[in-house]
């Protein structure tokens, strides 16, 4: 009898309504302690600015709440906030897009390349010794106050953060599918792009996560040095007229960012990487 022909059986429907129960359940309850935790704690911090600490120097939820409602329906000193969103997401994305890319391609191919990598070696640990926020400034007096210094800044930190993942990633690839694939005749290309790079790919998704929230950082910092637009600036500038609920505020917008970034990056990863067999995170007792 074909498959599609055989009637399920009846105990099956509600087991299997009985397993997504049980699978929910757990998560239900990890949202609400979440969610608990939160309420605890702004309830402690509104009531500890209420009567003991300053809200002039620590803020508090409530007038932190206000600074964003007023800078999304008010606007910002320097204009609209989304103005202000957009261009600091232009900075992250491009310097992002370009410090993975870079990172990538020179990690995998000196990854494959000893000689080459036992040569640069000393010179890419010089480089990553340097500390990169630092030049944020020094890229402001070379490209200037506009979008090119705070996207050299997001390349900087994302490279080496994607660099050493993807080289460490290129290194760890089975010598036996690679000695196989070159007697089936393979080229080095071939081998590259259908045993290194897919094999590679977890290490490089793993630094890719992280990636973002440097190239996010990159974007502020630089902002925060020079600007004339962006979420650092409202951050540089709330904090020259001692507003720290300004701060918070912008501190807050950045943090909905990298969330919404992580969750797409995961979407992402997931999609690209369902060849790989799942991951047992709990123990089956």
């Amino acid at each position: 009898m074909p498959p599609e022909t055989i009637a399920e059986s009846p105990v099956a429907a509600p087991d299997r309504e009985r397993a997504t129960g049980k699978r929910r359940r757990p998560r239900l309850l990890m949202w609400a302690v979440r969610l608990a935790v939160v309420i605890v704690w702004l309830g402690s911090w509104e009531l500890a600015a209420t009567h003991w600490i300053d809200p002039f120097f620590y803020s508090k939820p409530s007038a932190i709440w206000q600074r964003l409602v007023d800078w999304f329906t008010k606007g910002t000193a320097f204009g609209s906030v989304w103005t202000q969103i957009s261009v600091t997401l232009q900075e992250t994305v491009l310097g992002f897009v370009i410090g993975a890319v870079g990172g990538v391609l020179l990690g995998v191919l000196l990854g494959r390349a000893r000689f080459v990598a036992e040569v640069a070696a000393p010179f890419i640990k010089a480089a990553n010794a340097v500390p990169r926020i630092v030049l944020a400034s020094l890229f402001v007096i070379w490209f200037g106050l506009g979008l090119s210094s705070k996207v050299a800044t997001a390349v900087v930190l994302v490279f080496f953060a994607v660099f050493f993942n993807a080289f460490q990633g290129a290194r760890e690839v089975d010598r036996n599918l690679v000695n196989n694939a070159r007697i089936l005749g393979a080229s080095r290309v071939q081998v590259l792009t259908s045993i290194v790079v897919p094999s590679a790919m977890s290490w490089i998704f793993a630094s890719l996560h992280a990636a973002f929230g440097f190239a996010l950082i990159g974007a502020v910092v630089g902002e925060y040095a020079g600007a004339d637009k962006g979420l650092g600036l409202l951050i540089a500038n709330a904090q020259g007229t001692f507003d720290a609920a300004g701060i918070y505020a912008g501190m807050i917008v950045i943090t909905v960012i990298a969330l919404l970034a992580e969750w797409l990056l995961t979407l992402l990863e997931r999609r690209l990487l369902r060849w790989r067999p799942p991951v047992q995170t709990e123990t089956q007792i």
